[in-house]
């Protein structure tokens, strides 16, 4: 993802999480914009989606440029992440993802690709993101059974008409969850 695009299984793959994390930033802005009263976290994670794509793209020996103009960014996106978390402590993992891509782009200055980064800190957070990718995916599994349906508050049907179905929000989630992953095993 990171390192040259040399071999054409690699650059297969970096274009499918390219393409995986272009349309989960896509899903996420369409969100900002369609739904009312998730524009914070969508917007997040919209910023998230679409800079995973740019740092996917495999421009082998170019793009110099990429990984200051990706660190501005996502320390951009980090101060976002701070300002949520008055919301609630779950808004923790945006800021989670916002500081591992910033130190993905710092390790892609120094390391130019494959075992660039801290072994210690690229290993904690494979654990971190290996650990959302199986709960996001057990989660995704069973949100669509008959106690969720039975639970599903019919006060707000005015809402539920405009709300985005929590399906395919969290399947957004785990796309990106599982892109990153595969960044941090590029590294």
């Amino acid at each position: 993802m990171h390192g040259s695009a040399s071999s054409l299984s690699a650059s297969v793959s970096s274009w499918l999480l390219v393409l995986l994390c272009a349309v989960s930033g896509a899903y996420c802005l369409r969100r900002v914009r369609g739904w009312g009263g998730w524009g914070g976290a969508a917007a997040g994670e919209a910023v998230m989606g679409f800079g995973m794509a740019l740092m996917a793209v495999p421009l082998g020996g170019g793009g110099a440029w990429r990984p200051a103009v990706l660190g501005a960014v996502f320390c951009a996106a980090a101060l976002h992440a701070v300002w949520l978390l008055r919301g609630g402590l779950h808004h923790a993992h945006h800021l989670v993802g916002s500081l591992t891509m910033v130190y993905m782009a710092a390790s892609a200055v120094s390391g130019n690709g494959h075992g660039a980064g801290l072994p210690l800190l690229t290993g904690a957070l494979l654990l971190y993101y290996a650990g959302y990718v199986v709960l996001g995916g057990t989660r995704l599994i069973t949100a669509g059974g008959p106690a969720a349906a039975a639970a599903a508050p019919t006060a707000h049907a005015a809402h539920a008409a405009h709300a985005a179905p929590t399906e395919l929000i969290r399947a957004c989630r785990l796309a990106m969850g599982m892109g990153m992953l595969a960044m941090l095993l590029s590294m």
